[in-house]
């Protein structure tokens, strides 16, 4: 993978990762302001953030299947770079998905482990 695909990957976390942040209130701010509250924070919920992106992830993965059955059967305008791109932007975004889960895993089992 060359460096600019690396930095166009890194760009797309990044404003991914700004536009989920972007209705959630730094924690001071959500401490002070009960749920219902008017002012209080109206991002999605973490299970909906979680949801949205197994879905862009699962969708994600039926086209890039899709391109490659086009391609296999030899449709015309499916050319094998764009298969392999939509491949690879699959495949990253399966394994960001699973290091996430293992990081959620993770957090979960430390939770779990401590003594109250």
């Amino acid at each position: 993978m060359s460096n600019v695909a690396i930095d166009q990957v890194l760009a797309q976390i990044r404003s991914m990762s700004l536009q989920a942040g972007a209705g959630v209130k730094p924690p001071a701010a959500a401490a002070l302001s009960a749920p219902g509250a008017p002012g209080a924070a109206s991002g999605p919920a973490f299970g909906e953030l979680i949801k949205q992106g197994i879905d862009a992830v699962n969708r994600s993965q039926q086209s890039a299947g899709a391109l490659a059955d086009a391609w296999e059967r030899g449709s015309s305008g499916v050319d094998l770079a764009h298969v392999m791109i939509e491949s690879q932007k699959a495949s990253v975004s399966f394994r960001a998905l699973t290091e996430v889960r293992n990081r959620l895993v993770s957090v979960y089992q430390d939770i779990m482990n401590m003594s109250i």
